[in-house]
C-alpha cells in the first residue's frame, strides 16, 4: 500500500473520531442544560453529567494534542456549560435565618427490606432522629421495625407497606396524619405524604417519603415522570419536607421543576451535592438519587450521608431548623 496515501486516511480517521467526540460532548451539554431529556436511555444518562463533565478536560487535552483546534473548542464549550450546571453543588449556600424549633430527620431506601429492622431502630437512636421516612418498605419489614423497638422511639407511623419496592413509611415524635399517598393516586409505588404539628413552628408542617417509579426501562419513563410531577409545591402556610429516593439527580430537568417548587437541595446547599448516594457496593459510578428537599424557609444545619448494611443507597440524616412564631 503507498505510505503517501495511507498517512491522509489516518490523518481524515483521526479527525473524525475527534470530531464525533466532541459533538457528542456538545450534545449532552446542551441537552443537559435546555432540560431536552426525553424517554429512555437519555433520561438515566442525565444521572450521570458529573462525570461527563470530569472527563471533559481530558478529552479537551486529547484534542489539543491533535492540534484539532474546532473540536477542541467544541469541548471547552461544553465543559463550560456543565460546569456552571453543576459546581454550584459544591460549594456551600448561603444561611437560611431560621429561628423556630429543630428537626431530626433520617431517609433511607431499605432496599425491598432487607435492611435489618435494628439496624434503623439504632439509626434513630443514635443520631436523634425526630421524623423518619422510608422507602421499599414491606409489611414484614414494618412488623420487624415495630418489634425492634421503632414505635418507643418514634411512636406515630403512616405506614404504607407493600410487597417488594412498593411500600413507603413515616415515623415521628409528633402526631401524624395520613394525607394520602401520592404514588398510590397514580397507581405507582408509596409516596405517603403525612401532616405533623411540631410544637413551636410557624405552622402546620408537612412530609412526603419519596419514592417514584425508577426510570430504568421505557415503560417507566411516564410514571416516574409523573410521580416527581405530582409532589407539593411549596411557598403557603404549611412548611413541607421531601424526603427519599427520588430516582432523579439535580441534573434531571424533572427535578430542577420540583426546586422551583420553593424548595432547597440540603446536600447541595451545604455543598454536599457531588456525593454519590446510590448504588453504594456496584462497580457502576454512584448518582445523587436520594434528596432531602426543604421549604426555602427552613435552615439546613448538618447533613450526613451514611452507608447502610443491607441496601445500594446510602442514609441521609439532616438536621433542620424550621420557621418559627406559632405559639
Amino acid at each position: 500500500m503507498d505510505p503517501n496515501t495511507t498517512a491522509p486516511r489516518r490523518h481524515r480517521a483521526v479527525t473524525a473520531v475527534v470530531a464525533l467526540t466532541a459533538a457528542g460532548f456538545l450534545l449532552y451539554a446542551l441537552v443537559r442544560i435546555l432540560g431536552l431529556e426525553r424517554g429512555f436511555p437519555l433520561v438515566p444518562l442525565l444521572a450521570y453529567t458529573p462525570l461527563v463533565l470530569f472527563a471533559a478536560p481530558v478529552a479537551l487535552v486529547g484534542a489539543a494534542l491533535l492540534r484539532r483546534w474546532w473540536s477542541a473548542a467544541a469541548i471547552a464549550l461544553a465543559g463550560v456549560l456543565l460546569a456552571t450546571a453543576v459546581l454550584p453543588r459544591a460549594f456551600e449556600g448561603p444561611a437560611v435565618a431560621s429561628e423556630g424549633p429543630p428537626l431530626g430527620l433520617l431517609t433511607l431506601n431499605v432496599h425491598f427490606g432487607h435492611v435489618e429492622p435494628d439496624t434503623v431502630v439504632d439509626l434513630v437512636r443514635e443520631h436523634g432522629v425526630e421524623l423518619l421516612t422510608l422507602q421499599e418498605v414491606t409489611p414484614e419489614m414494618a412488623e420487624g421495625l415495630d418489634t425492634a423497638g421503632l414505635g418507643e422511639l418514634l411512636p406515630y407511623s403512616v405506614d404504607h407497606s407493600a410487597p417488594a419496592a412498593a411500600g413507603g413509611t413515616v415515623h415521628s415524635v409528633y402526631p401524624l396524619e395520613d394525607l394520602g399517598d401520592i404514588g398510590h393516586d397514580i397507581g405507582s409505588l408509596a409516596m405517603p405524604r403525612a401532616g405533623l404539628a411540631v410544637p413551636d413552628a410557624s405552622g402546620p408542617v408537612e412530609v412526603v417519603s419519596v419514592h417514584p417509579m425508577p426510570p430504568r426501562r421505557p415503560s417507566t419513563m411516564a410514571a416516574w415522570r409523573d410521580g416527581l410531577r405530582g409532589l407539593p409545591e411549596a411557598g403557603d402556610d404549611t412548611v413541607r419536607v421531601l424526603a427519599g429516593d427520588f430516582n432523579a439527580t439535580l441534573d434531571h430537568a424533572g427535578m430542577r421543576d420540583v426546586l422551583a417548587g420553593g424548595y432547597t437541595d440540603a446536600a447541595a446547599h451545604l455543598g454536599q451535592g457531588l456525593t454519590g448516594t446510590w448504588p453504594v457496593g456496584d462497580p457502576l459510578p454512584k448518582a445523587a438519587i436520594d434528596h432531602v428537599l426543604v421549604d426555602e424557609r427552613i435552615s439546613v444545619e448538618e447533613l450526613e450521608i451514611l452507608d447502610v448494611a443491607g441496601t445500594p443507597h446510602r442514609a441521609l440524616v439532616a438536621r433542620l431548623t424550621l420557621p418559627g412564631g406559632q405559639g
